[in-house]
């Protein structure tokens, strides 16, 4: 029986994977990390965020040729800050996966994790949910020994993406990178995708011949959406729910975002919700579009402000009006904003970078969230 299709009422999706009618061209990517996986061969996929790495890694498992004859397990450990809860992550995310499998593909997974046991609990109608709290894996090297064993001996090969994976140099463990890399090396039933955004500390981990995972994988960068794709898959979804799309809208949002993915597809997502059948969407209707989106959020930004130390806030406006900044730490930029000195900016950029609030690359500093930085701009 044919798995019936899921119609969504608005085609932009920002939220997730819905399916290949929703997934914008790819084709090339997609077909070259199935390649790379399927013949044996490790991944580090690299771009920043809000390209649509996780969408993509998705996409490809939801392809015939993956779904029919693999296990597949994503863990986003972006938000994990030790061994401990990576672990933690990995091992709920497998189990998450397992169950719509059933009962045995579970079962055996259960049976290996003999180190945390008594963090699964199961519901009155026998469904087993990871229900451990950090302080229950107190051998976090055993659990991910027993994990790797599950990946190594299960019935069907697996295929196992870690995103954000360059979190790891965050843990505070001198060895962790070795150890994952020895377990990976030696679990020839699973091959992984290790997806990040922060591209010199995964190029670290990767191309540096001191690091254990060096010339271990196959190093892939993700690069915007071809302008023309997106708006052929833009175009075509208005036309379909019988709405009518000005070409010009996405070239203008393609430069005002810069071709992120999100921001686009954010934006479209409000346009469509906005246009009626019988008036076509123009590109004088993108800045309500983007007004909409950027009141709606308006609180949390004050609120972010509102906890930021006063040269940290005042640090990030700057940045915000530059759009992109360069030369951070410069007479000419702490005064062209009015700013203390340069040693308070020298301070402030590393605190906002680690919060997340600011992305460099190459001595470049924006913004990460677009939206909060037009924000910044208007309001201050």
């Amino acid at each position: 029986m044919a798995k019936e299709k899921i119609r969504i009422d608005n085609p932009f999706v920002t939220t997730g994977y819905a399916g290949a009618d929703y997934f914008c061209d790819r084709e090339k990517e997609t077909a070259d990390i199935i390649r790379f996986l399927t013949n044996g061969n490790n991944v580090a996929l690299i771009s920043p965020r809000r390209y649509g790495k996780s969408d993509l890694l998705r996409h490809c498992f939801a392809q015939k040729s993956i779904a029919d004859n693999y296990y597949t397990f994503i863990v986003d450990i972006y938000s994990t800050k030790s061994v401990a809860e990576m672990v933690g992550k990995l091992g709920s995310a497998i189990l998450e996966a397992l169950k719509p499998r059933g009962k045995k593909a579970w079962e055996k997974f259960l049976a290996i994790l003999s180190s945390v046991r008594s963090g699964i609990s199961f519901d009155i109608n026998g469904q087993p949910s990871w229900t451990m709290s950090i302080g229950d894996i107190h051998s976090p090297a055993a659990t991910l020994d027993e994990i790797f064993a599950y990946l190594q001996n299960a019935d069907r090969p697996c295929l196992v993406v870690i995103d954000e994976f360059q979190q790891i140099t965050k843990y505070g463990d001198p060895n962790i990178e070795a150890e994952i890399r020895t377990r990976v090396q030696y679990c020839t039933n699973a091959h992984f995708v290790f997806s990040g955004s922060r591209r010199q500390l995964m190029g670290a981990i990767f191309t540096s011949p001191a690091r254990p995972f060096y010339q271990s994988v196959t190093l892939y960068h993700l690069d915007r959406l071809p302008l023309d794709r997106y708006t052929e898959f833009c175009v075509t979804h208005f036309k379909k729910r019988g709405k009518k799309l000005d070409a010009a809208v996405v070239s203008r949002l393609y430069k005002q975002f810069d071709g992120v993915t999100y921001y686009m597809q954010r934006v479209m997502n409000e346009l469509f919700s906005l246009t009626a059948p019988d008036t076509p969407c123009v590109e004088a209707d993108v800045s309500k579009a983007v007004d909409e989106i950027i009141a709606v959020s308006s609180i949390i930004y004050e609120d972010l402000m509102y906890q930021l130390p006063e040269k940290q806030s005042r640090v990030l406006i700057a940045v915000a009006k530059d759009g992109s900044a360069e030369n951070v730490t410069s007479g000419n930029f702490t005064k062209r904003h009015g700013l203390a000195s340069p040693n308070s900016v020298k301070s402030a950029i590393p605190a906002l970078v680690d919060k997340g609030l600011l992305t460099q690359d190459k001595g470049v500093y924006k913004v990460y969230d677009l939206f909060f930085a037009m924000w910044l701009v208007k309001n201050f």
